[in-house]
């Protein structure tokens, strides 16, 4: 049965009513519904709110570096420090290296642009985090209902009013208990649906409702397109006389060529940890890529291992945590228009991460409190389903949207090699401290830039030991992923036929290599003839098929709730 079908045989579904609806229990929804309830704290009224979070709890989904720029969450929680907010790690050095294949240059401190600086900010685990901000928010009588995955956006029937385009009514959750087949087991559950004066979207990059939205109400008509990076990391133990508490590393260069977008990054937390992880631009060319290898071949580099083995070179450090996420890198000139009748879009879900910066939690908070802001005066006004004009006015005279501007061609410069980007982004940053008199546009989306498999240098990854570097399937295994296995494929097909006649015979099937969990790998039939298998079990919800697959034809839709990884410390 088709979902529509379902509705019609099962339906109609529960309605619960809401002032503000929030779509995604991370920094950025949960900072929303913060400061909505203070705001009717401090006015002495009543505004209802809920959170949707389609992770089994706060924070099994969220996954980032991560150094925390406090400022935003001072914003929000001035005595953040008295309520136990789990920054207990300041930066104590910055350090940026350019890796060779043999060596290492560090860059001097004099010259790191204040973009590249972390004094004042904290290491942290994202994760955490958003675990005791939702601990805050529930404090303040937000529900959150964790393990709902919101799968529909809801419509009035009001389009004349919004230049023919209707406006936003709220969502509706998933079913529970669908088959393989479609059709509704034993344990089926219809959807319910959550309606609201005003929706807020904040599913993180490359969101699957904020993309239907972004197409719906062509928002994004005028800006660039939207560039993504895939972001896997680890968590580690090591030996304490390898470990500098505060200690903060980045590199550039080896093992990925000059051509392609990416870095590594190293943060000494507490206990001695470490996060490590590796970006890859998602508007690389070579299919024969793999970001997961990359990043599984930079931890033997000289000056990398060391971390990880004692004196005799033996590795005896520990992996604690595996994960990945796409993260949005094209900045303010992608940014699309935040606001449509009846919602907006915050954090990740629009684009506010600063690459330059790599930091977007911040950002997240800032742009959830923005938008609290104008939906909490448009409610008290008796208003419902308009724009929220009043959030990206607050947001263009915000400390946000100076730091985005000075860093507005941040990215698009590595569209002209490493060297070059370099040389500019220091120049700009550095020499011109942000005020950068010119812009740089760009005009293809990221899937749009692999070259055929042919016209490629094959590039042969070393086999893992398992100690140092792992496969993926073990590396999922970390993550604690898991899905009900009878239910209807996330990871959809617009054409079953493509992936073979398209993308293997002329990329030779890049999708078994970007994806960092072994989602997709190709596979003989009793013919010999290939095929394509999904392996939607694994998917740690990273969303870089949907992003990079050249053809489009892979769409991310969302599983049953709670499914998924469950990230802890990460």
């Amino acid at each position: 049965m088709s979902p529509q079908e379902i509705l019609n045989t099962y339906g109609p579904r529960e309605a619960m009513e809401y002032d503000v609806v929030v779509v995604g229990g991370g920094p950025g929804g949960l900072s929303t519904a913060i400061r909505l309830k203070q705001l009717a704290a401090e006015k002495g009224q009543d505004v209802s709110v809920v959170v949707l979070e389609k992770g089994g709890e706060p924070g099994a989904h969220i996954l980032s570096g991560a150094i925390m720029d406090p400022k935003a969450l001072t914003e929000l929680f001035p005595n953040w420090k008295e309520l136990g907010a789990p920054l207990n790690q300041p930066v104590t050095d910055d350090a940026w290296s350019f890796l060779s294949e043999t060596g290492a240059t560090r860059t001097p401190g004099i010259f790191l642009p204040e973009c590249a600086q972390n004094h004042g900010n904290y290491i942290i685990s994202l994760s955490n985090f958003t675990r005791w901000l939702a601990q805050q928010a529930e404090n303040l009588g937000v529900e959150i209902f964790p393990g709902f995955s919101a799968a529909e956006v809801l419509y009035n029937e009001d389009g004349s009013a919004n230049g023919g385009l209707p406006s936003v009514k709220g969502v509706a959750t998933g079913n529970m208990g669908v088959g393989k087949d479609g059709e509704p087991t034993e344990n089926f559950q219809l959807g319910m649906e959550l309606h609201a004066k005003y929706t807020v979207f904040a599913e993180g990059a490359r969101g699957h409702l904020g993309k239907q939205l972004i197409a719906k109400y062509k928002l994004d008509e005028g800006r660039d397109p939207q560039t993504y990076g895939i972001g896997i990391k680890e968590v580690w133990e090591i030996d304490p006389s390898r470990h500098t508490p505060g200690f903060v590393m980045h590199t550039a260069g080896w093992p990925m060529n000059n051509d392609t977008y990416g870095g590594a990054f190293m943060y000494h937390m507490e206990d001695n940890k470490i996060a490590i992880g590796y970006v890859v631009g998602l508007d690389y060319a070579n299919p024969w890529l793999s970001p997961f290898e990359e990043f599984q071949r930079w931890k033997t580099h000289n000056n990398i291992q060391w971390y990880f083995t004692n004196d005799q070179g033996e590795v005896n450090a520990k992996r604690l945590g595996y994960g990945a996420r796409a993260i949005t890198a094209g900045g303010l000139m992608s940014l699309p228009k935040t606001v449509f009748p009846g919602g907006a879009l915050v954090g990740c879900d629009a684009g506010y991460l600063n690459v330059s910066r790599i930091k977007g939690s911040h950002a997240a908070i800032k742009t959830g409190m923005l938008a609290a802001e104008a939906a909490y005066d448009a409610i008290v006004a008796g208003r419902q389903h308009d724009e929220l004009e009043a959030y990206p006015e607050a947001f263009e005279a915000s400390w946000l949207y100076t730091e985005l501007h000075k860093s507005r061609n941040f990215k698009t410069w590595f569209k002209k090699g490493l060297t070059v980007a370099t040389l500019m982004n220091g120049f700009e940053q550095f020499v011109l401290r942000g005020h950068i008199p010119w812009t740089l546009r760009r005009d293809k989306a990221d899937h749009t830039y692999l070259k055929p498999a042919a016209d490629c240098p094959k590039i042969d990854y070393p086999k893992p030991d398992g100690k140092l570097t792992f496969d993926r399937l073990g590396s999922v295994f970390i993550s604690n992923t898991n899905h009900e296995e009878n239910q209807p494929a996330h990871l959809t097909l617009k054409d079953t036929s493509v992936p073979v006649n398209i993308n293997l015979a002329k990329y030779a099937g890049p999708e078994a290599r970007y994806c960092p969990a072994g989602v997709y790998e190709f596979v003989k039939n009793a013919d010999n003839s290939d095929r394509l298998q999904i392996n939607a079990q694994n998917c740690v919800h990273c969303k870089t098929c949907d992003i990079k697959d050249p053809t489009q034809n892979i769409v991310w839709v969302t599983p049953e709730g709670g499914g998924g990884p469950n990230y802890s410390g990460m």
